[in-house]
């Protein structure tokens, strides 16, 4: 199995991110935005989160797409990656502010329903990146195909494990569709492929490394023959991590992540991770600008952006192909 998939849109190298941070006027803060009434081009983003590298690196290949097509850009997130309520504030907060475009992560795949119905009666444009909405009114959707991405990881959990014994699946969260299908992906291969390895528990913690790492302690107590565990985003994999670490348990089980992040290439390296699935971040944030600067500007833009994924081990990790999709 050829271990490259998808090659990315765009690969932005720190160069041209260390001019764009030089250059660019947008502010990263929530609640510190600019308005849309001057004479450049305004796209809002709202994301998932703000916190984690994953975020920032989507956010310099925003950056990037701003500078490149003269507009601005807004990024903000909530706090955590639970905090719907807050986010929908913040979609709304940055609808009032008149932009031509917005760029959204859905938390919530529902939930955003009618402030996408709002945008549209106010003739904006929206992108969705990362994660989609259950609403036609988005004009393209920027993000990984997770569902293939996580079919993936199983692929190397079959090879790793040998195929049999008992696994486990930590998910990011229930209500994305990027939540959803980095799960569903993972399990329907594994049922198809793999009948004698045994998914014995499917947990949730928000994709925050403490909340995952003490329901990746709970699992590995109650399973202690468990051969593996894949977590499906950068705090799901990263508390798999640190879990097994403090339970003397490294080395006895095969972990696979999805994203990157130093803690999870580190952890690569260290011999604590078998491997993970990395997505194309710069470029999502890129293809997520210049498909709003197209739709605001009356183009056609495809119904959806593949952004691109590959999966990394201690074998390829230092691969320029694959360095270039890593973040830290």
């Amino acid at each position: 199995m050829s271990t490259t998939h998808r090659r990315p849109a765009v690969l932005a190298g720190a160069a041209a991110a260390l001019l764009v941070l030089a250059a660019c006027s947008t502010d990263t803060a929530a609640g510190n935005s600019p308005g849309g009434d001057g004479d450049t081009p305004y796209v809002a983003l709202v994301s998932k989160g703000f916190q984690h590298q994953f975020w920032q690196a989507v956010k310099q290949g925003a950056d990037d797409a701003a500078t490149e097509h003269g507009v601005q850009v807004t990024f903000e997130g909530p706090e955590t990656e639970t905090e719907v309520e807050e986010q929908l504030t913040m979609l709304q907060t940055a609808l009032d502010k008149n932009p031509d475009a917005i760029g959204f992560a859905a938390l919530d795949s529902e939930a955003s329903v009618p402030l996408m119905a709002e945008a549209q009666s106010r003739g904006v444009p929206v992108v969705a990146f990362d994660s989609g909405v259950d609403s036609d009114v988005p004009v393209t959707t920027v993000s990984t195909d997770n569902t293939a991405a996580a079919a993936e990881a199983a692929v190397h959990m079959i090879e790793l494990t040998g195929g049999s014994g008992k696994i486990a699946v930590l998910g990011h969260d229930q209500t994305s569709q990027t939540g959803q299908q980095r799960v569903t992906g993972f399990v329907d291969h594994i049922e198809a492929q793999a009948p004698d390895l045994e998914i014995v528990s499917v947990q949730y913690a928000g994709g925050d490394q403490l909340k995952s790492a003490d329901a990746a302690k709970s699992i590995l107590q109650a399973n202690p023959d468990l051969v593996g565990i894949y977590g499906t985003n950068e705090g799901a994999a990263t508390g798999v991590v640190k879990a097994v670490v403090e339970l003397g348990r490294a080395g006895e089980l095969t972990v696979i992540g999805f994203d990157s992040g130093k803690a999870q290439t580190d952890a690569i390296r260290d011999g604590l991770m078998a491997g993970a699935i990395t997505q194309n971040p710069v470029g999502i944030g890129y293809e997520t600008v210049a498909a709003a600067v197209a739709a605001m500007n009356g183009e056609d833009v495809p119904a959806v952006v593949d952004s691109g994924f590959y999966w990394y081990d201690a074998k390829n990790i230092d691969d320029e192909e694959i360095a270039a999709v890593l973040y830290e």
